[in-house]
């Protein structure tokens, strides 16, 4: 898990795509906690390395086979209801099966707002 605390009032969850806690999800978790979120993003693979891009059909069939929508959603849920109390807003960024699993969280009530994105680039000026 990927957990970037800046005592902010807003958070922010990013759900991973299927290659699971890479550079790229580093990266994306680092960008928003620098306009001051705090961050955090699970490991749904449950996995400690990442899946590479070369091999995006294993990847999904892993994703598929041994997590699903409904299971990643299922825990997106539980991260939720353990710590919307701590915070005023919460929002999640999910990316490629991540934008679904975010889609599928979106009639929570205590979610303020959700973006589903393929890339995602954030430059702080």
């Amino acid at each position: 898990m990927i957990n970037i605390q800046r005592n902010s009032n807003k958070l922010i969850i990013v759900v991973h795509e299927i290659y699971g806690l890479n550079q790229h999800m580093m990266k994306v978790c680092e960008s928003l906690s620098e306009i001051g979120f705090d961050v955090i993003c699970p490991n749904l693979l449950e996995n400690e390395a990442p899946f590479d891009y070369s091999i995006e059909v294993a990847a999904y069939r892993n994703f598929m086979e041994n997590i699903g929508f409904i299971n990643a959603r299922n825990k997106i849920k539980h991260i939720i209801q353990e710590i919307k109390h701590q915070y005023e807003k919460v929002f999640i960024v999910g990316f490629s099966v991540g934008a679904t699993v975010a889609w599928l969280c979106s009639e929570e009530s205590e979610i303020d707002g959700i973006i589903s994105c393929l890339w995602f680039e954030l430059e702080v000026i």
